[in-house]
């Protein structure tokens, strides 16, 4: 890669001379490792498991970079946290950029550093990848494909499914909801909020290996990204067919949301996360995954947040500050697009 190209020129996609410079001097400086090295057409990988779980996503968020992280590490946790939920460890990722002509040399540095590192502290390998480059105007900046597989122990394979779900079941959280959303939203329309509010956007599959691996009552996980926690609570009282309700007063909000959210009309349970996990478990196991939650730096405000129920079948009630209690729909509209 020559010192002066600053920008993304077309020539950066056409198979040639300039591409092969990008990938060796861009994103295998920061990505190199023994099968992606080999630069073959597919990556050939170990895989010592009977199940594998595989998912992909792409992301295609704006503004590129929000408080607390950019969507290069943005696509690492995504992808990491759709393997981790479903009872799986995380072994390997694709990449794939599509990136605009004229786009900053400097800033895509920075989201390839910023992805790379957000991988090694996931202890994910990059084994393959894909370099587009598209006319000025044909895509916004920059978007990110990816694609994850991790192993599946036997005992997890059924974790992601609900399947033996049953009233009396606790629900619990790992921390402040709605901060993702919020902190794009913020970054996007340049509000300058006294108490500013930072993604929670990280890999969570350490966090939920010290769960799965101390208790044995985990009967459900899911990232509540778009859609919020209202939006995977009414998904889950589908698959159920029971009821769930929420305690207001137990739900964890930071100060910043809950002000962003007053002002603005949205319900915090509508906000997208990317670092929190929903988890149903037997209530006698419950204090038990809140004290291993808790131990971690990324479950320091893990909370128990409701139950499910057998009253109002098909519904989430929130049980409200002053006693009552109302129905909590699933998401309608899109209040925050592009916010992954």
């Amino acid at each position: 890669m020559n010192p002066v190209e600053d920008k993304i020129l077309l020539s950066h996609g056409n198979g040639g001379r300039m591409m092969h410079n990008l990938i060796e001097n861009l994103f295998l400086k920061y990505f190199a490792n023994p099968i992606l090295n080999e630069q073959t057409d597919a990556a050939i990988l170990p895989a010592n498991t009977a199940d594998i779980a595989f998912t992909t996503d792409s992301f295609v968020i704006d503004p590129l970079f929000f408080p607390g992280g950019n969507i290069g590490k943005l696509a690492v946790c995504g992808t990491v946290n759709d393997l981790a939920v479903s009872g799986a460890d995380p072994l390997y990722l694709s990449v794939s950029f599509i990136i605009e002509e004229g786009f900053s040399m400097k800033e895509l540095e920075l989201i390839v550093s910023s992805l790379a590192d957000e991988a090694r502290n996931a202890r994910v390998t990059i084994v393959t990848g894909d370099t587009k480059v598209v006319n000025k105007g044909k895509c916004d900046k920059l978007f990110i494909n990816t694609a994850g597989i991790g192993s599946v122990r036997k005992e997890n394979r059924f974790v992601s499914k609900a399947r033996d779900i049953k009233p009396g079941d606790i629900i619990l959280i790992n921390g402040a909801i709605g901060d993702h959303g919020m902190a794009v939203m913020s970054a996007r329309e340049s509000f300058n909020f006294k108490s500013p509010v930072i993604s929670d956007c990280a890999s969570l599959n350490h966090l939920i290996r010290e769960i799965l691996d101390q208790t044995v009552s985990v009967k459900f996980m899911r990232d509540p990204t778009r859609g919020g926690v209202a939006t995977v609570l009414n998904e889950l009282t589908g698959k159920t067919g029971f009821g769930i309700e929420i305690d207001e007063s137990a739900l964890p909000i930071s100060r910043g949301v809950a002000a962003m959210c007053e002002i603005l009309g949205f319900d915090p349970l509508h906000i997208a996360n990317e670092g929190k996990v929903i988890i149903v478990a037997g209530h006698e196991e419950a204090d038990k995954i809140l004290t291993v939650m808790k131990k971690n730096i990324l479950g320091g405000k893990s909370a128990i947040i409701g139950r499910v129920t057998g009253d109002h079948p098909g519904k989430v009630a929130l049980k409200t500050e002053t006693g009552g209690r109302r129905i909590i729909d699933t998401l309608t509209g899109d209040p925050l697009p592009r916010i992954c």
